[in-house]
């Protein structure tokens, strides 16, 4: 039988009260500045690093997450050799260090928090490593303490892709904050959006002014630095991101408390990632590991027959991709790569849809 029902996806993106979007546009058109570091943008930079924590100059915006990662490296003269990195996330991780002409050497991840495995990076440092790219899995801290130990005793840069980890808090402070770059994504399929968007944070004053310079093809006015490429955000990526800031704790909170129904109506039938301790939650994802790989099949077989549609989210494991020249094993990576989903969770998603999804994922318990 036809589903006529409106499409249930893995997420749906969240938009602002139309009026409210409406009053930034009518600023662009006034001021006729569509882009080039506008008054927008601006604005947006300075009031989502105080939403953050951060201060202004440790953040700047950019045109989306994958060039924020290609900045970084850049940023960190990061443009050849070896580049450790986790094979479950998604393709963009890999893609940006691919795309800098560097080589990225896959290192397996934790069972449990689905993070790149601190004990196994060490064994993978080789006189080419330049730098760790790890990243907060579904916005879940990093053991970033055991990280910057390592990249400490070898000398090593560490950026991190914190692309679900916008609003996470450790121990406190920024989950940003940790590393020598964070950057994030500000796609529309993300937590916050600004459509399409990212941002680069560091702790670095100088490097902080060099990323700003490469973002604008490497010149201030007619005086030529270094070399750059267009990676400005425009007004309008702008205008969205100032509206979109102000319903983010309401958003995280909605998050949270889908999040929490799903765990009483699934109870603890599926195994789910463990979250690090301290942390501070964004909600961005709600994933679950089948037992095998057939049972995950039959659950969205079913559920996309009544309109529902989870995401094998992340599949495949990216040292498995065909056009990567070295075949690191990954085995943990590889399985659970095999085996897990998330589940939609949006604002806006309803209570009855948690339970038709619990019934038929209990089906497969």
């Amino acid at each position: 039988m036809a589903n006529d029902k409106e499409p249930i996806y893995v997420t749906k993106t969240f938009l602002p009260p139309r009026h409210e979007f409406d009053a930034y546009v009518d600023k662009i058109w006034q001021s006729h500045q569509l882009t080039n570091n506008g008054t927008l943008s601006r604005e947006f930079e300075a009031n989502t690093a105080h939403y953050l924590g951060l201060q202004k100059e440790q953040f700047t915006f950019v045109t989306n997450g994958t060039l924020a990662l290609q900045l970084a490296l850049r940023a960190l003269d990061i443009h050849e050799g070896e580049v450790i990195t986790t094979p479950f996330t998604y393709v963009a991780t890999t893609s940006a260090i691919l795309w800098e002409r560097c080589t990225p050497v896959f290192v397996d991840i934790d069972p449990k928090t689905l993070n790149i495995d601190p004990q196994k990076i060490e064994d993978a440092i080789t006189p080419r490593t330049k730098a760790i790219m790890p990243v907060h899995v579904f916005g879940n801290p990093c053991d970033v303490e055991a990280i910057q130990a390592i990249a400490n005793k070898h000398k090593l840069k560490v950026i991190y892709d914190a692309a679900h980890a916008f609003g996470v808090t450790y121990k406190g402070k920024s989950l940003l904050e940790n590393g020598d770059i964070s950057t994030c994504s500000f796609h529309a399929t993300k937590l916050f959006h600004t459509i399409e968007g990212g941002a680069v944070i560091t702790n670095d004053a100088s490097v902080s002014k060099k990323i700003d310079l490469m973002r604008r093809f490497g010149h201030y006015g007619d005086t030529h630095y270094i070399l750059g490429i267009n990676a400005k955000a425009s007004e309008f990526q702008a205008a969205m991101g100032l509206s979109n800031l102000k319903y983010i704790d309401s958003c995280i909170e909605q998050r949270q408390k889908i999040s929490l129904l799903y765990d009483e109506v699934i109870g603890d039938r599926f195994q789910r990632p463990s979250v690090r301790g301290d942390t501070g939650r964004n909600y961005a994802y709600y994933p679950i590991i089948f037992e095998t790989e057939n049972k995950l099949k039959g659950v969205l077989k079913e559920l996309e027959k009544d309109g529902i549609f989870p995401r094998r989210y992340f599949y495949p494991s990216l040292n498995t991709l065909p056009y990567i020249e070295s075949r690191t094993s990954c085995y943990i990576s590889e399985d659970i790569a095999k085996r897990i989903a998330c589940l939609p969770i949006y604002t806006g998603l309803r209570e009855e849809v948690v339970k038709r999804i619990a019934v038929v994922l209990n089906k497969y318990s």
